[in-house]
């Protein structure tokens, strides 16, 4: 499988940049991958690139982007910060990647048992730790069930799950409602925003759009 052109990256659409991330996943899932040579990569993508989607997910060292998706090099920009949250950097970083550098898709990927989630959870503290947390705070206040505090918490797994989901639905409203310029070419339908769930037991990851 040789690198996307310009060429390629042009006729793509935001239906089909998702349809290549499933079908990736799909792949990843069966311990199946695409034939590629990536030393031949590199020199296809030595004068440029031209990826087709552009990922916001954790730095956690099982859910990298390029694997779970089964991409090569120069197909997507991965951007990576614990709990997948959005700050300014981060906007600026997607809207080289869609504006710019022709990317259709975003994808904002949480995933299960995610250890940010679980620090916001426990409401844990440590250096800069603590501001990063703090903007996962109002995805933990948003989940309702259980009231308990004492299942409010790192050990109740399918709270945290919960709670991660609901971040990345956050995230995607951040995209929204922090960059016009973003929000303008998906109402254009030049760009398309996703989020999704990576389940960190199979493999899979579930999409939706809202």
């Amino acid at each position: 499988m040789k690198a996307h052109t310009k060429e390629t990256q042009l006729t793509m659409t935001p239906e089909k940049a998702l349809a290549f991330l499933k079908e990736g996943n799909l792949r990843f899932q069966n311990n199946l991958k695409a034939n590629r040579n990536l030393l031949q990569q590199v020199d296809e993508t030595s004068e440029g690139q031209f990826p087709f989607a552009t990922i916001l997910s954790c730095i956690d060292s099982r859910v990298s982007a390029e694997l779970v998706f089964d991409q090569g090099l120069g197909d997507i920009f991965s951007v990576r910060i614990a709990g997948n949250i959005v700050n300014e950097d981060i906007l600026g970083s997607i809207e080289f990647a869609c504006k710019l550098a022709g990317s259709k898709i975003v994808l904002v990927l949480g995933h299960t048992s995610c250890g940010a989630v679980k620090g916001a959870c426990d409401k844990a503290e440590m250096g800069n730790l603590t501001t990063l947390l703090s903007k996962i705070k109002p995805a933990v206040e948003g989940v309702k069930e259980p009231q308990d505090e004492s299942l409010r918490t790192s050990k109740n797994l399918e709270f945290v799950d919960d709670v991660a989901e609901l971040n990345v639905h956050h995230a995607i409203d951040q995209i929204r409602k922090q960059s016009s310029l973003l929000e303008t070419m998906e109402k254009e339908n030049q760009i398309q925003i996703y989020g999704g769930m990576y389940n960190v037991t199979n493999g899979e990851v579930v999409f939706f759009n809202k």
